[in-house]
Order: structure tokens, then sequence, then C-alpha cells
């Protein structure tokens, strides 16, 4: 499956948070190891990251205790 994502820093690292649909697509939960294979998006691609916000608090996924 393949998304947009933005990354943030956090600390001294840099994150991706992954939306919500793929996490429930794939069956994903917490403290899995994925593969991830990094594409870096062109500027120039036509308008494709045009009306993306920053991340909110909103975004973050809810932990599960």
């Amino acid at each position: 499956m393949k998304t947009i994502a933005r990354m943030r820093k956090v600390g001294g690292s840099l994150v991706v948070t992954l939306p919500k649909d793929i996490v429930k697509e794939e069956g994903l939960n917490e403290g899995e190891i994925v593969v991830i294979d990094i594409e870096k998006a062109r500027k120039s691609a036509f308008g494709i990251l045009r009306g993306m916000r920053p991340f909110t608090k909103e975004d973050e996924f809810e932990t599960h205790a």
C-alpha cells in the first residue's frame, strides 16, 4: 500500500504517522515491526501535497493500555 505522509521532529528523531485507514487495512498494532520503503516526494508533483495541513494532536493514535 502506498500513501503520502509528512515527517515531523520528536526529540532528536524524525517520525512518520501512518494514516488510520492503512493501520486498519493492514491490521497493524502498536509495537509491531514493519518494513518501510522510503521515496522522497518531488516538490513539483503537480500539487499532490497542496492542502496538506500540519499534523495536530487529533492526528495522533490513541494508546491502548
